[in-house]
């Protein structure tokens, strides 16, 4: 049995056309288990509300013996890398999308709380996936999480966030990426 859990970013609030609710939804249309919270107050949000509420999303997605995977967006990616839940042993492979990096969550008084994360390797299989050109990581995800932490990358070319602004409502590649960890991820 397989399940996904969903963890969206800062000041998102799960609309429909966003790429997260898409992949939400065609996991739901194959009879898969998703598990896609809303984070408590996603315009401000808590270093600690938000570690509880993962905690408790992927005791609810791996009920049953389930095999989870992870996929995190911006400051769900951020949140996954410096505060997952203590036990994350259901957790088999983890998407991490346009993680933010520490620079840009300092600047922004909402987040600054998360960037005194320490980001470590996950257990599982991980992932990132991310633009050359992120606003909320300037620096580059290459430089700040995926070289630091042996973490493979798959660089976006002028995907912004990676959001509807950008061009990502639905996103084949990762919903196949979902169903089939072999499958390559691509710019929409």
């Amino acid at each position: 049995m397989r399940a996904f859990l969903i963890l969206h970013g800062w000041d998102n609030f799960r609309p429909p056309g966003h790429w997260q609710f898409e992949l939400a939804a065609a996991l739901r249309e194959r009879g898969e288990r998703v598990v896609y919270p809303q984070l408590p107050d996603a315009a401000r949000p808590e270093v600690d509300a938000w570690r509880e509420a993962a905690a408790a999303a992927l005791a609810e997605a791996a009920a049953d013996g389930a095999r989870v995977t992870v996929v995190a967006h911006s400051l769900g990616a951020m949140l996954w890398l410096g505060a997952r839940p203590a036990d994350d042993s259901a957790v088999e492979r983890v998407l991490l999308v346009a993680p933010p990096s520490p620079g840009f969550l300092l600047d922004n008084p909402e987040v600054a709380a998360f960037a005194a994360l320490a980001p470590s390797r996950p257990g599982a299989e991980t992932r990132i996936v991310a633009s050359d050109a992120d606003p909320c990581n300037p620096e580059g995800a290459a430089a700040v999480f995926a070289g630091p932490l042996g973490l493979p990358l798959t660089t976006i070319p002028d995907g912004g966030h990676l959001t509807p602004a950008s061009g990502y409502g639905t996103w084949p590649s990762v919903f196949e990426w979902c169903l089939d960890p072999t499958a390559t991820i691509v710019p929409r």
